[in-house]
């Protein structure tokens, strides 16, 4: 019986030889994907409602400032926009690509979309393979470092951790990992993450009680004043200017927690300056 642990190059082996694993039925698995893909089209495009809640498995493990922020209804600098949405239905066609190869690659995927609850929150997990608690994630070629070299627990600004953790817990699991795809490369990669090995050099960041978390976000998001901002400006290179973090500058609410911001058109992308000492040669844009 395959496991995790050989999921990647199981994959790759496909891929190169396009011969599917021997007791895998090809049209079974390619119907599946397909109305798996069409489902995805219809919840995107079929008029459903966008999930209204504040508080999710998804979001749990995002900073309190950011928590209290969603709970609390404050009004966003920036709203989403058509080519992030563009973005995440990409990803979520990579998560069934991702999917269909791994049943096609001779491993087992159960429980899609499972509901998971704990105290009180809920969310859907993305399914387990091979038994283990799995996120399926399409990353950039940045982001995918952390996944290959197992260091996601260190710098987790969108709470990925925690939110596996729910999942996990639901399932009275200790194990969990995440199949990982460099969009731009396509590289795929298999972490996991055990709470039980204490000798992981992640073991103190990953083990906390996630129901201890769930009931602090509780009580924090009912406090009549905001918690400190998630995080600290750092330093623009050798400008002697201060930049935002990369987790405050992703976030909608980046306008409202840093009011005298500024953001410059580099080529790399917007930056968001929080301290001009020097000022930018290239073009200054507003903030909406």
């Amino acid at each position: 019986m395959k496991n995790v642990y050989t999921l990647v190059s199981d994959i790759y082996k496909l891929m190169e030889t396009k011969e599917v694993a021997e007791d895998v039925d090809l049209e079974a698995n390619i119907e599946l994907f397909g109305e798996n893909v069409k489902e995805l089209m219809r919840n995107e495009f079929g008029g459903r409602k966008r999930d209204g809640r504040k508080l999710r498995m998804s979001n749990i493990g995002r900073e309190d400032r950011y928590l209290w922020n969603v709970y609390n209804d404050v009004e966003k600098s920036d709203e989403i926009q058509g080519h992030t949405y563009v973005k995440f239905l990409y990803g979520h066609l990579i998560e069934e690509m991702l999917l269909f190869l791994t049943r096609a690659a001779g491993h087992e995927v159960t429980d899609e979309q499972k509901k998971c609850e704990v105290n009180g929150i809920t969310g859907s997990m993305d399914c387990k393979i091979d038994g283990i608690v799995t996120d399926v994630k399409s990353t950039s070629t940045y982001g995918f470092k952390k996944f290959r070299d197992g260091s996601l627990a260190y710098d987790d600004p969108f709470g990925y951790v925690a939110q596996i953790k729910g999942y996990a817990y639901s399932e009275g699991a200790t194990k969990f990992g995440w199949l990982a795809m460099d969009k731009q490369n396509g590289h795929l990669t298999y972490l996991m993450y055990d709470e039980e090995d204490t000798q992981a050099p992640v073991y103190d960041l990953i083990s906390y009680d996630i129901k201890e978390r769930i009931e602090h976000v509780k009580k924090l998001v009912e406090h009549p004043t905001p918690p400190d901002v998630c995080y600290g400006t750092i330093d623009d290179g050798k400008s002697g200017n201060q930049k935002l973090a990369v987790g405050c500058s992703y976030c909608s609410y980046k306008k409202v927690c840093w009011p005298t911001i500024r953001a410059f058109a580099y080529s790399s992308g917007p930056r968001y300056l929080t301290e001009v000492h020097n000022e930018p040669k290239v073009q200054e844009i507003t903030i909406s």
